[in-house]
């Protein structure tokens, strides 16, 4: 597949709601791939003339793969397309670095802080991880086609697609804010005491 069919079928795949990745049978195959997550509402003041756009007005920020790339040791996760979205939708800051930016993006909107759990260093929104999946639920919606080897493709959507709230690899006007703002909110979140 060129790199203009790659493009082509990943922005034109049909885009799902929260309810409907859930509802089974599970419309999400259990299978590697590329997924992206459009947007009804900014999460943040952001240019994003430049971001695909389609035609119901849903815009374009977000781009994943699963499993990740193999280890230098060959070892390849367990993960999938399926996992990684039901995760994002549903799971917690700490699993999901799409949830801890939105998070981070809509805290004062949603009344949520990062913090920090038990005696770790991992991170959640706690309580207000249920607002950030309502909110989700609202205005993120998501798309995935399948590929053996997605590692394959992230560095190619993530170089030509402008895609404001991925990070690795991301050179986009917005990187630095989004930056800005996860580290903000860990800083923060340090200086709190953690949640039982």
């Amino acid at each position: 597949m060129s790199e203009h069919e790659f493009h082509a079928q990943y922005v034109a795949a049909p885009v799902r709601r929260r309810d409907e990745v859930f509802a089974k049978p599970y419309p999400v195959p259990a299978q590697p791939g590329v997924y992206g997550w459009w947007f009804k509402t900014m999460p943040a003041d952001m240019d994003t003339s430049k971001c695909v756009r389609r035609d119901d007005g849903l815009v374009l920020l977000y781009a994943g793969i699963s499993p990740s790339k193999p280890s230098a040791a060959g070892v390849a996760s367990k993960q999938n397309i399926r996992r990684r979205i039901k995760l994002h939708y549903a799971g917690n800051a700490s699993v999901s670095t799409l949830r801890k930016s939105l998070g981070c993006l809509l805290s004062q909107e949603l009344g949520i802080e990062l913090r920090r759990v038990g005696p770790s260093e991992r991170c959640t929104f706690g309580a207000g991880e249920a607002r950030l999946s309502e909110w989700m639920a609202r205005n993120a919606l998501v798309s995935w086609i399948t590929h053996p080897r997605p590692w394959m493709l992230e560095d190619e959507l993530i170089e030509t697609l402008v895609l404001p709230l991925n990070i690795d690899g991301a050179h986009n006007a917005f990187t630095p804010v989004l930056r800005q703002a996860r580290r903000s909110a860990m800083a923060r979140a340090k200086e709190l005491p953690p949640l039982p």
